[in-house]
């Protein structure tokens, strides 16, 4: 496989030091995203050189790298979303942004540290920028809800399979590890160990043409990626209920209630 040098600039060391300060806000508030974007910045060094490598080591990858989309505007345009057919992965896709009021801007807006950051020019930080945007469109793949901890606990394990990067480990073993105090219960920590298993299982999703992924039938694309019926998960979300399964968010957990 293809070896590329790492980003200009990074000194190649993780700060654990933000980390762990990024962690106990986000175990405390499920709701400050920011702070995820915090900990993929001070621990993911290296994930991102690798994973561009493989992205142009495959058939397809060298195209989409030179094509350099910028998905968060492909999917803020209304006249795209609107698109896509009953039953496909886009269509999935608009129901959850219409379900939740999530948006691809805004999550571009939560990713950014300093409100005058901007986007960098660089393969890497591109790579970076795809793997962010499609952060939604894994959920709805996967069956995770967006909409409560337990989801996106599931859905870091599985991202950390997929795309390494040591943050989403640290945060999907940090709020496993805290549902057995919470829920007095290992329901949340096997749906989120399940999580991880399905990721290695599943193909290389980031090496996907998005563009053309969204017209696919949901249930075929399902398919052919091996992404697999999230059963442990399913029965956490039944049998925690939804305020547990949300625990990590007082507002969310508070709705569900």
């Amino acid at each position: 496989m293809a070896t590329l040098p790492p980003f200009p600039g990074t000194t190649g060391r993780r700060d654990w030091r933000t980390a762990f300060d990024a962690i106990k806000k986000l175990m405390n508030n499920g709701d400050d995203t920011t702070q995820v974007f915090r900990i993929m910045r001070s621990l993911n060094v290296g994930s991102t050189p690798k994973s561009y490598a493989q992205l142009i080591a495959t058939t397809e990858g060298g195209r989409i790298a030179y094509d350099r989309v910028e998905l968060a505007r492909r999917f803020s345009e209304r006249d795209f979303v609107a698109s896509f057919a009953p039953g496909t992965v886009g269509a999935a896709y608009r129901d959850f942004l219409e379900s939740t009021g999530y948006s691809a801007d805004g999550l571009v807006e939560v990713s950014k540290l300093q409100p005058d950051e901007t986007d960098m020019a660089h393969p890497y930080a591109w790579f970076g920028r795809r793997v962010r945007d499609t952060h939604d469109i894994w959920h709805v793949l996967t069956g995770y809800k967006a909409d409560e901890s337990l989801g996106e606990a599931c859905l870091v394990a599985f991202s950390y399979a997929q795309v390494g990067g040591l943050g989403w480990a640290f945060i999907g073993g940090a709020a496993a590890l805290k549902s057995l105090r919470v829920t007095k219960s290992t329901l949340f920590a096997k749906a989120v160990w399940e999580g991880y298993r399905h990721g290695r299982a599943a193909k290389w999703i980031s090496g996907e043409d998005y563009l053309t992924l969204l017209h696919e039938p949901i249930d075929a694309a399902r398919a052919r990626l091996g992404i697999r019926e999230p059963a442990a998960y399913k029965r956490a979300q039944r049998e925690l209920g939804a305020e547990l399964a949300s625990y990590l968010s007082e507002r969310r957990a508070t709705a569900a209630a």
